[in-house]
C-alpha cells in the first residue's frame, strides 16, 4: 500500500465519523436506529465484498456467521457482563475460527458447489438454538442488556450511543479492509480470483489465500452480529434466516463487488428502500397483505434497474458519471524506462531494440506504408 493513501483513507473516515455524529444529534431516535442498522450492514457487506469481489468465492451463509457473533455477544454480556469492546474482540475471534473451519472445507469447492455448501450452513446453523433452548433461549432468544456509559449523563439517548458504536466499528473495519486490499494479501486475492493456475505458478498459495479470505469475511460478519445484538437487544434464530444471507450478497452486488464504497451503497439500499416502501404503502391506505409485499417488490425493482443501468453496481455508475463530468480523470500509468544497453568506449549508445519497432524502411523514414501496398524489395 502506498504511503500517501493511508492518510487519505484515515481522513475520509474521520470526516464520515464527524458527519455521522452530527446527524445522530440532529435526527430523531428512529433515524439513529437506522444509522446503526446501516453501519451493521456495512460491516457485514464489506467482508462479503472482500470474499466475493476480491477473491471470487460466493457465500450464501454469512447470516450464520452473524448468528455466531450475536450469540457469543449475548452469552458473554448475560453471564459475565464484560465490557463491550472485550466482548466484540472475543466474538470476532470465535467467528474467525469458525470461518477458518468453513474456509478449509470450502477450499476445494468451486462455483455452485461452494454456494450450495454455504447455503446449507446458513440454513442449518441458526436452528441449533432450537435444539438447545436452555443455552440459547430457543425461539424466544436471549435478551441483551446494553447501556450508555455513565460519563455521558443519565439523559443521553441510548439509540445515539448505539449508532456511535456501530458507526465506529464499521469505519474501523473499512479502514482495515482498505489497507488489506492494497497490501500483498489483497494482490494475492485478486490473482487467485483472476486465474488460480497463473497465481500458483507465480508462487501464491492458492488454498491459503482462499482460507484467509474466508476468515476475514467471517470476522466481519461476526462483528456485525455482535453489533446487531446490542442494537436490537435481542438475539433470536428468526433474525438469521437465509433471507439475511441473500440480502447481504445482494447488497454487495448492488453496491459493486470488490469496492468498499459499494458496500456502503448496497447497505443504504438494503436498509432504506424497504423502510420507505413500507411508508409509501401505509400512506396510500393499502391493506396489510399488500403492504407487506411492497418492500419486496421495491427491492426487486431496484436490483433489476441497477443491474440494467450499471452492470458494475452503484459504485461503478458513480465512477462513470464522475468520468463524464471530468471529475475523475483516468490517471495514466507510468511505465518504467527501458535502460539502454551498456556501450563500450568509441561505440554509439544503443537505442531501443529494433524488434520493438517496425523494421520497414518506410517507417524508419517517417512514411508509413499505405494499406494493401506491398514493400519494394528491389
Amino acid at each position: 500500500m502506498s504511503i500517501q493513501s493511508t492518510p487519505r483513507i484515515l481522513g475520509a473516515a474521520l470526516v464520515v465519523a464527524v458527519v455521522v455524529a452530527i446527524l445522530s444529534i440532529e435526527l430523531s431516535p428512529f433515524r439513529d436506529y437506522q444509522i446503526a442498522e446501516i453501519a451493521i450492514e456495512v460491516t457485514a457487506v464489506a467482508g462479503l465484498t472482500v470474499l466475493t469481489g476480491l477473491n471470487g468465492q460466493v457465500s450464501l451463509g454469512h447470516g450464520a456467521f452473524m448468528a455466531i457473533g450475536a450469540y457469543t455477544t449475548a452469552l458473554l454480556l448475560l453471564h459475565l457482563n464484560w465490557p463491550f469492546i472485550v466482548v466484540l474482540l472475543i466474538a470476532a475471534a470465535i467467528t474467525a475460527v469458525a470461518g477458518a473451519v468453513v474456509g478449509v472445507a470450502a477450499a476445494r469447492l468451486r462455483g455452485p458447489y461452494l454456494a450450495g455448501a454455504t447455503l446449507l450452513l446458513g440454513v442449518a446453523l441458526p436452528s441449533v438454538a432450537y435444539a438447545y433452548p436452555g443455552t440459547f433461549g430457543g425461539d424466544q432468544g436471549l435478551n441483551v442488556v446494553f447501556t450508555a456509559p455513565a460519563f455521558l449523563g443519565v439523559n443521553f439517548p441510548l439509540t445515539r450511543w448505539q449508532a456511535w458504536v456501530a458507526a465506529a466499528v464499521a469505519l474501523v473495519t473499512l479502514v482495515l479492509l482498505a489497507n488489506l486490499g492494497r497490501s500483498r494479501v489483497g494482490r494475492n486475492w485478486r490473482a487467485v480470483r483472476d486465474d488460480e493456475v497463473a497465481a500458483a505458478l507465480a508462487g501464491v498459495n492458492v488454498a491459503g489465500a482462499r482460507v484467509l479470505a474466508f476468515v476475514v469475511s467471517a470476522t466481519c460478519a461476526g462483528m456485525a452480529g455482535a453489533l446487531l445484538a446490542i442494537v436490537t437487544e435481542l438475539v433470536a434464530p428468526g433474525a438469521f434466516t437465509i433471507t439475511l444471507s441473500i440480502a447481504l450478497l445482494t447488497g454487495a452486488v448492488i453496491g459493486g463487488l470488490g469496492t468498499l464504497p459499494g458496500a456502503v451503497w448496497g447497505s443504504l439500499v438494503i436498509v432504506l428502500v424497504p423502510t420507505y416502501a413500507t411508508d409509501v404503502a401505509t400512506s396510500h391506505g393499502l391493506s396489510s397483505s399488500v403492504a407487506s409485499n411492497i418492500p419486496v417488490a421495491a427491492y426487486g425493482v431496484v436490483l433489476i434497474l441497477v443491474m440494467l443501468v450499471f452492470p458494475q453496481g452503484i459504485q461503478g455508475g458513480v465512477r462513470w458519471l464522475l468520468g463524464l463530468a471530468g471529475l475523475s480523470p483516468a490517471r495514466p500509468r507510468r511505465l518504467a524506462p527501458i535502460p539502454d544497453a551498456p556501450s563500450f568506449p568509441g561505440e554509439t549508445p544503443a537505442g531501443p531494440p529494433e524488434s520493438l519497432l517496425d523494421s520497414s524502411p518506410r517507417l524508419r523514414e517517417g512514411n508509413p506504408p499505405q494499406p494493401h501496398q506491398k514493400e519494394d524489395t528491389r
